[in-house]
């Protein structure tokens, strides 16, 4: 029998390292491609394909083709942003074409996208778009081509925007599990799911003045570009003028209903060409290995906090011991001149975040370090951004969220009445099984607790008040957890300056005194191709396994994010989602 067993053994160690080492071929040849010369055909034209999740960063999956219907298609913001600023100047490149399938991004991420089109026109370049089901993001990047085809039979979705959160509170009461929540700030809404079935006033006022300002943004970009009066732009969303796609071209929120052999004939019609087939499209992928990276001594570091902050986690988060040291790992490089700490969080774990801010308050006077907020930077993300020399946001970047909150949960009647568990204990003091989920807690204990969760916010408000120059009186009245857009962070002086992340390094590099050739390098390094071949097959597998879970997925996440939250957290609603 052990002869079997070690034979069975042998022959699945043999199956495992053949699997493993066929992948890593793979990968080997991935790389390679990544290396070959592209060349650009002269009067090509640029493909877009606007599908998928719009990334912070262009992460490279050696696996996507071998697992199609697993993968989720990215496109890297930066990547895709500086691609089309390269072609504004290249003169083989003769025009844009935007494909739209459904691009899934923030609305601050989409604005930079959509702000590196506007400057691409500049240039007299034209930008042709075409969309089947355009969601109102989609429209939002659409809306700045010069000719816009949308399909006959299609859909457009201009009813204005709308954010959904998930309450709990129903499903505690039937499973008899009572939240122990404590907090600082009326506005802290995070806690609020699992307190109530509905939101609070206030939660209503910040989330209403939030996406009012988000949205009139949009109308504002949206009417400019289809020289559109915004106030009727306004009344066609509210009151569903958009219904059919020949509304869309009456109102000319499009500028012709056809397919896409139709542009492309349009296309070439304008290249003066005989065929459509005789176009050069380039795209975005291919376009981008053709593109050289300079190589300079000078460096600007740019350290991305992407995700929750947590104290420990993947690569998918914010881990705060990890970023904190890729800060220090800046701040000693001597060729690293300055820093962009660009962030995308809601934030997370207070500890994490005080990590993370005392490394950037060390480098504050050492070199410039500059924060860029992308589509979210609050509570946390806010928290890791104060201490920096400037901060700078997107006008409908969520910033803001000053507060905290502790949370557990006593499972006691839940572990009893429904499956006959009991507890009984033995300790030394009164108070030893504070931090049990198996009984309430008295009044003493909840007010001890909400003696740490105060220290906790009067740390979060005089940091805040030190690194904007005012008194923790004034950074107060713009906290108590209240959530704004980067406009209203700029009017309440919790950033310095409306732009983006090109905006950003311009400023660090300024700021630097750098003469001459600089280079971007990015922080943390992403991982190599043999790291990626390994955790894509442990990905794609339980991709695989969940494929058919996507509806409770949002449920499932926010759930898990209860595990996370160990400690005293800095950190907004999690599945706040504007559509």
């Amino acid at each position: 029998m052990n002869f079997l067993k070690n034979i069975l053994a042998s022959l699945l160690g043999l199956i495992i390292f053949s699997f493993l080492f066929f992948f890593l071929l793979i990968g080997i040849a991935a790389a390679g491609e990544g290396d070959e010369t592209v060349n650009v055909e002269p009067s090509s034209i640029l493909y877009l394909k606007l599908s998928g999740v719009l990334q912070e960063r262009t992460t490279e999956d050696p696996l996507k083709d071998l697992f199609p219907e697993a993968a989720v298609s990215e496109i890297g913001l930066h990547d895709l942003v500086s691609t089309i600023q390269h072609s504004k100047e290249d003169e083989r490149i003769k025009g844009i074409y935007l494909d739209h399938q459904l691009l899934s991004g923030g609305f601050a991420s989409l604005k930079e996208v959509r702000d590196a089109l506007i400057d691409f026109k500049a240039s007299g370049k034209i930008i042709y778009a075409y969309g089947e089901y355009l969601s109102e993001g989609d429209y939002y990047l659409a809306s700045a081509a010069d000719v816009f085809f949308m399909h006959p039979e299609g859909s457009l979705e201009f009813n204005g925007l709308m954010a959904n959160i998930t309450f709990f509170k129903g499903l505690f009461e039937k499973l008899e599990v009572k939240p122990e929540i404590f907090r600082v700030g009326s506005f802290k809404s995070a806690v609020e799911p699992f307190l109530r079935k509905d939101m609070s006033s206030e939660n209503r006022l910040q989330y209403t003045s939030l996406l009012s300002t988000i949205y009139d943004i949009y109308l504002t970009d949206v009417a400019e570009s289809r020289d559109i009066q915004k106030r009727n732009l306004s009344r066609y969303s509210k009151e569903l003028k958009i219904q059919v796609p020949a509304d869309a071209h009456h109102y000319g929120l499009v500028d012709s209903l056809g397919y896409k052999d139709e542009l492309k004939s349009l296309i070439a019609s304008d290249l003066e060409l005989e065929e459509a087939s005789d176009i050069e499209f380039i795209s975005y992928q291919n376009y981008k290995k053709s593109l050289k990276n300079k190589y300079a001594k000078d460096k600007i570091a740019v350290i991305y906090a992407n995700g929750s902050i947590v104290m420990a986690g993947d690569d998918t988060q914010v881990v705060g011991y990890k970023l904190a040291k890729e800060i220090r790992k800046a701040r000693e490089n001597k060729s690293v001149k300055a820093i962009v700490l660009r962030i995308n969080s809601p934030g997370g774990s207070l500890v994490a975040s005080d990590l993370i801010w005392h490394e950037v308050y060390l480098t504050k006077g050492v070199k410039p370090i500059i924060a860029s907020m992308a589509d979210v930077a609050a509570s946390g993300g806010y928290y890791i951004a104060m201490a920096c020399d400037t901060i700078i946001a997107q006008p409908n970047t969520i910033t803001g969220s000053i507060g905290i909150f502790g949370m557990w949960f006593n499972f006691g009647q839940l572990l009893e009445n429904k499956f006959g568990i009991t507890h009984d204990v033995v300790k030394t003091g009164d108070h030893s099984d504070l931090y049990t989920v198996t009984r309430n807690l008295t009044d003493f204990e909840r007010s001890a607790i909400q003696k740490g969760v105060n220290k906790g916010y009067q740390t979060f408000i005089s940091k805040a008040a030190m690194g904007r120059g005012v008194t923790s009186e004034a950074i107060n009245e713009v906290g108590s957890g209240r959530i704004w857009s980067g406009t209203q962070a700029l009017d309440n002086g919790l950033i310095d300056v409306i732009g983006n992340y090109n905006d950003a390094v311009d400023l660090a590099v300024a700021m630097s005194g750098i003469e001459g050739d600089y280079r971007v390098v990015n922080y943390p390094a992403q991982k190599s191709m043999f790291e990626k071949i390994l955790g894509s097959v442990t990905t794609e597998i339980k991709g695989l396994n969940s494929m058919n879970n996507e509806v409770m997925a949002p449920y499932f996440r926010q759930i898990k994010s209860l595990q996370e939250m160990k400690g005293i957290q800095a950190r907004m609603t999690e599945e706040f989602i504007i559509y």
